[in-house]
């Protein structure tokens, strides 16, 4: 059994290093002070008190993003905050915009990060994890000087050398359990050795100031790593006068969510009410107060990088190389006469120079490569009107794009920025407007909604064409009330619930896909209990209209005539109207003229029955169109059955179809003659077998001579046979000629039409 220690849990500490994005001063020209002087007095001036950036648009999409626009004025150099949660960190980093539209620039922007705990605990010489035990603890003290307390002995004094478990029984007989025991080995200051049990009233306290500051820190790790709280993100805003700051990220938001109300007035009068809202939370880190909010149907790709998060790359270890050392050796000297006159000769005759060992030995391998960073600027182009926001509205924005040149320093590029036009809202509550496959509702009153807390907004209010159907189809057996709702209106009307009100009572809810100014579409919301359809009849007539022949392939077209009866009772006190979905056939089937649907879709019709009260309604749905057969004739295969089925029903073709017919019947009675022959062949091998094996047991025996007569006899006739045999398939291999030749010349075309 391993006990731990209860170390604490939970978050992060610290302020580590901010994050600074600078970018080159953009100050208008002045006729008092060269535009040098200016930029560098502002860039001078400490920038003034800290003020918060409101939010002033929101843009909330289905895919679970939304587009955030901070603005506010600013005067001089100034310092502004935007407070959003540490989940939203990833998203922002990834986003940021921002737009000074007076001319100035942003000198920064910070925020307060955090390094991972992993990282930070490498800055203790503990050497513990996250989650350490017991043991782990005592083998991170082993060496130090302890107090322990609470032990056999009193307090005891002294160096922690280990720490060991043990198994040990507890109890006698049957109930004996092994349990696991810990003990520490300690060395007095005495030097003598004591192992003492690891108990819970055992105490041990580190006498090191600087070891106990460790653990603090340890522990001051663990509970603040799992904090989470809002990011403060600082922008520094240099330049002259009052201006426009606008500030611009995307930030993951809980999906907004459509529903809507269906009312209908006491005195039916084919339309109804139509009230939409749209469920919006606002989970970030500050209110939404007058804000214009838009809400767009669509989803946008969109993604998160951890790029608030700090990375460490695994760097190569590469082992210090070291040079083999020689091993001592000893060599023959020579003769030291012979080689001083030798050395002598060689330096008079100016073979050999002096050589001079120095002192130490200096390399200059050059200045050392250096890289210097270059300052971006993003240049707006246009006024920045205050109308609409988004990249191009003016101003300076605080990025840059770098790029190496060839000294590796960072060269500034200059990137223009092309204005959109702004966003304009017609009268109205609310506005619709398309861009690529996305469509949004935009507010136009202001909108305020607190951090932390959700509201409904309202999107539509109108009447709408509406009519109460019971809807029925086959596939599924049950009637169901329904509305048949066209939006007349000028929005989209996005996927969501729905709820209907009849008669001042809620009479049901469902669901709704998008529809589109113009579209009608039916909107189930409940079963109807006083409606009973089923189908009466069915009939179905096939008659020939065509047959081509053609080299072999005959093809048939029918016309095919399909009826439907349906059949609806009403026991409800009201009249219904009932709208019944017949499956549409396609492939040239259409419906008997006369009869036309009320709704065509591409793999069915609707038809409309009004059903009186306490009465029955039947209505029948023709439907005709071609179907088509194919046969191949093929000598290999008897179709003599075939063809004169086809005969009878088309005489015309019998004149076409005769030689063929004949050549079939001449091909199958070959067949049958070669089957018999086959037959009568393996009969007489049978007996020409049998009698020679008679013929060998009776070798000797005056009675094989009759056996050696029956040989002979079977011998002959199954010659004969094996001649009949091929002679017969001969004949056939002609007989397939002449059946693929008339195949091949079969040309015949004809129409009931014609006739």
């Amino acid at each position: 059994m391993r006990r731990s220690f209860a170390l604490s849990c939970f978050l992060a500490f610290m302020i580590p290093p901010t994050l600074t994005v600078s970018l080159a001063a953009q100050v208008p020209a002045s006729t008092t002070a060269k535009p040098e002087h200016i930029a560098t007095k502002a860039l001078l001036a400490p920038p003034q008190v800290v003020k918060d950036l409101p939010v002033r648009k929101v843009v909330l999409y289905k895919n679970g993003v939304g587009y955030f626009e901070h603005a506010g004025a600013v005067s001089g150099n100034q310092r502004v905050a935007i407070d959003f949660t540490s989940s939203q960190l990833n998203d922002v980093l990834q986003s940021l915009t921002v737009l000074d539209e007076g001319g100035g620039h942003i000198a920064g922007v910070n925020y307060n990060s955090t390094t991972p705990l992993a990282e930070q605990l490498k800055s203790l010489s503990l050497g513990m994890t996250d989650d350490p035990t017991s043991t782990e603890l005592f083998q991170a003290l082993r060496g130090q000087r302890v107090e322990v307390t609470g032990g056999p002995g009193g307090v005891i004094t002294g160096r922690l050398m280990s720490i060991e478990s043990r198994s040990e029984k507890s109890g006698t007989g049957d109930n004996a359990a092994t349990v696991d025991k810990f003990y520490l080995t300690l060395v007095a200051t005495s030097g003598a050795v004591r192992v003492i049990e690891l108990t819970p009233a055992l105490s041990v306290r580190p006498l090191d100031g600087n070891l106990q500051g460790q653990l603090d820190r340890y522990l001051e790790l663990l509970s603040t790593t799992h904090s989470t709280g809002l990011r403060h993100l600082t922008l520094d805003a240099l330049g002259q006068g009052e201006r426009e700051l606008r500030v611009s990220y995307i930030s993951e938001v809980p999906v907004w969510k459509s529903t809507y109300r269906i009312v209908f007035p006491h005195t039916p009068n084919g339309s109804a009410t139509m009230q939409g809202w749209a469920v919006v939370d606002n989970t970030v880190g500050a209110d939404w107060d007058n804000v214009q909010l838009s809400l767009v149907a669509g989803a946008p790709q969109s993604f998160i990088q951890p790029l608030s998060q700090p990375l460490y790359t695994r760097r190569p270890e590469i082992p210090i190389s070291t040079e083999a050392q020689l091993t001592p050796q000893t060599h023959e000297a020579a003769d030291m006469r012979q080689d001083v006159a030798a050395q002598s000769e060689m330096m008079n005759n100016g073979f050999l120079a002096p050589v001079r060992i120095p002192n130490k030995v200096s390399v200059n391998a050059g200045p050392a490569p250096r890289t210097s960073f270059g300052v971006a600027r993003m240049e707006g182009v246009g006024s920045g009107s205050a109308g609409g926001y988004g990249p191009g509205s003016g101003g300076n924005i605080g990025g840059g794009i770098y790029r190496n040149n060839v000294n590796g320093a960072l060269e500034s590029q200059t990137v223009e920025v092309v204005d959109r036009a702004s966003d304009a809202y017609k009268e109205g509550d609310v506005t619709t407007k398309a861009f690529d496959d996305f469509f949004e509702y935009a507010l136009t009153q202001p909108v305020t909604i607190h951090k932390n807390e959700s509201a409904m907004v309202p999107i539509l209010q109108q009447e709408l064409p509406a009519e109460h159907v019971t809807l029925w189809s086959e596939k599924e057996p049950t009637p169901l009330r329904a509305v048949w709702l066209e939006n007349k209106s000028k929005l989209t009307l996005d996927s969501g619930s729905f709820s209907i009100f009849e008669s001042g009572e809620f009479a049901g809810e469902g669901l709704l896909d998008p529809i589109h100014p113009g579209e009608k579409r039916l909107l189930s919301y409940a079963a109807d209990q006083a409606v009973r359809i089923k189908v009466t009849d069915r009939e179905n007539q096939r008659t020939l209209h065509h047959v081509k022949i053609f080299k072999g392939g005959i093809i048939e077209t029918h016309m095919d005539v399909v009826s439907v009866t349906y059949t609806a009772v009403n026991h409800a006190e009201a009249d219904r109207v009932v709208l019944l979905e017949h499956q549409r056939r396609n492939n040239g089937w259409t419906l008997e003229e006369g009869l036309k649907a009320d709704e065509t879709a591409p793999d069915l019709y609707r038809f409309k029955l009004p059903v009186g009260s306490h009465s029955t309604a039947k209505l029948e749905v023709r439907e005709h169109g071609p179907e088509h057969s194919s046969v191949t004739l093929n000598a290999n295969y008897d179709q003599t059955n075939y063809l004169l089925d086809l005969v009878k029903r088309v005489p015309d073709a019998l004149d076409t179809l005769k030689p063929v017919i004949d050549a079939q019947t001449a091909l199958a009675d070959l067949d049958r003659r070669i089957t018999e022959s086959k037959q009568a062949e393996k009969t007489a091998s049978d007996d020409e077998a049998r009698d020679r094996d008679n013929l060998t047991a009776l070798k000797g025996n005056d009675a094989a001579k009759r056996f050696v007569d029956e040989l002979n006899h079977a011998e002959d006739l199954l010659q004969s046979t094996r001649k009949q045999t091929a002679d017969l398939e001969q004949q056939k291999k002609g007989a397939v000629e002449k059946l693929n030749a008339l195949i091949s010349t079969l040309s015949f075309d004809w129409d009931v039409k014609a006739k």
